[in-house]
């Protein structure tokens, strides 16, 4: 035990090399820093707490028989935390990224789970042991590019929504997302690839489709949202897999792959029905948008027939058209300057029920704020019991601004801080995050060269919530931009 004096408060750091440590009862660590090295391994029979203001540093493996709850600052290191218990656990990552997570849970089907209530990132490896993982239906378990699933198997497998990415996606070879979603780009530049799989929650809407007007016809309780940086001049292959425990009551003597090309445009079939016995079906596709298997029998109606960007002057202008609407709530549309953190720009009222054709249009002002030169955007189609669905995104290409832009994402955050910087000056830039009172917490220096770049902060996780100033300087050219802790 070894106690250091910040200027504020006392942190003590608890070191365990190479020891095992067994607790009787929950683990709370309540404004300290637990650091646990490489080798070293803490049971805990029961609940870990990580308290705000506390820290866990986990270069070893931590194994938890309870809940797992985080208000403070987890730092993954390339440690492992396992689920061992023998009901349900729930886990509160409170916006924490961990590095290795197996689910070892040994308790009788339906009791067996690790139920996930907000976002996670798992950077390294994800493994099922023995098992469920079920996210909640508005949680996400993100596995970003070089991470990996392993032992998915029927009754062990991630249940609710599982995000996997992959880098530079181009050449010939299939690419495995380890979500049961195989991708040939078929000699495309797709650029990153983000596949997300909503599986086994049993909800319409949520994780399968249904036909409004004969509720019979559905698809399996498993479908694929797929993002890509460049769309495909030529077509691609997918290949879909799922499991028995995602058959939703349907027979698969002949099974079909569907593609939902546009929010609401109905599921529409690609290929050829085939045999679906082995519960794998491929079809080559020229877009890349959601995907699903079912029975011969289209599971949607269309209704969207059109939703378009483009540039007028110094401003976006985005249009959509629907051919009939069920129980739409709203459109919620969402911009990004890079394709992956996407927010919500603007809200409009959906027509509930109608047959009639309704028009929409919405403008962007100022796409230089973005710092970026090519701005993203997507609709969020939201009906009146809370499912949704998202259309193919849309792309504004905006010209370039000379000096310097700066953009702040996400807003507000939870933890990592991003900055996209673009210039049209080679040089260095220096960076200084101020608090409220003007007091200088923290100084970044990078070089740049003209163009787009991104520059992390992570530190910026440790920050207690509030409001912060950025300062960007290069050369001649000054920038500041307020952010918000959450």
């Amino acid at each position: 035990m070894r106690n250091v004096s910040p200027p504020v408060a006392l942190v003590v750091v608890l070191v365990l090399a190479g020891a095992t440590t067994a607790r009787a009862q929950d683990l709370t660590n309540t404004g300290t820093q637990l650091t646990l090295e490489a080798g070293a391994t803490v049971v805990i029979p029961d609940a870990l707490i990580n308290q705000a203001g506390a820290t866990l540093i986990t270069g070893g493996t931590v194994t938890v028989g309870g809940n797992f709850t985080n208000d403070g600052t987890v730092l993954p290191a390339s440690g492992r935390l396992v689920f061992t218990g023998a009901t349900d656990q729930t886990v509160k990552p409170g916006g924490a990224t961990l590095a290795n997570l197996e689910v070892r849970n040994t308790g009788p089907a339906g009791s067996n789970r690790v139920l996930l209530l907000t976002d996670l990132t798992v950077t390294q490896q994800l493994t099922l042991t023995t098992g469920l993982l079920r996210t909640a239906p508005t949680a996400t378990l993100r596995l970003p590019a070089g991470a990996a699933l392993t032992g998915e198997a029927p009754g062990r497998y991630v249940q609710g929504n599982l995000l996997a990415e992959r880098a530079a996606v181009a050449g010939t070879t299939p690419v495995d997302f380890g979500n049961s979603f195989v991708l040939n780009p078929n000699g495309n530049a797709l650029g990153t690839v983000r596949v997300t799989r909503h599986a086994g929650l049993q909800a319409a809407g949520t994780t399968y489709a249904t036909n409004p007007a004969t509720p019979g016809q559905k698809s399996i309780d498993r479908f694929w949202t797929v993002l890509a940086d460049q769309a495909p001049t030529t077509a691609v292959e997918t290949a879909l897999s799922w499991l028995a425990d995602d058959d939703n009551g349907l027979s698969f003597g002949q099974g079909q792959v569907y593609q939902l090309p546009a929010v609401g445009a109905g599921w529409q079939a690609l290929g050829s029905p085939a045999s679906g016995t082995a519960r794998r079906l491929t079809a080559s596709t020229t877009s890349l948008a959601g995907f699903t298997v079912s029975t011969p029998a289209s599971p949607l109606p269309v209704e969207l027939l059109a939703f378009t960007a483009e540039r007028q002057g110094t401003d976006g202008l985005l249009r959509w058209t629907t051919a009939s609407e069920k129980n739409n709530d709203r459109f919620e549309i969402e911009s990004s300057p890079d394709g992956r953190t996407y927010h919500r720009i603007a809200t409009v009222a959906g027509q509930g029920s109608s047959a009639q054709r309704h028009d929409y249009s919405l403008p962007d002002s100022n796409l230089a704020r973005y710092a970026a030169a090519i701005i993203y955007y997507r609709l969020r189609q939201v009906d009146r019991d809370g499912t949704f669905a998202y259309s193919p995104v849309r792309t504004i290409q905006v010209p370039a601004e000379r000096g310097l832009s700066v953009q702040a994402y996400p807003q507000p955050f939870a933890t990592d801080l991003s900055l996209l910087i673009r210039t049209d000056e080679a040089g260095p830039v220096t960076i200084m995050l101020h608090d409220a009172v003007g007091r200088a917490l923290l100084t970044r220096r990078a070089a740049l060269l003209p163009g787009s770049s991104t520059v992390s902060l992570p530190e910026a996780a440790a920050l207690p919530s509030g409001v912060y100033v950025l300062r960007i300087t290069q050369n001649n050219h000054r920038r500041t931009v307020k952010v918000v802790r959450e």
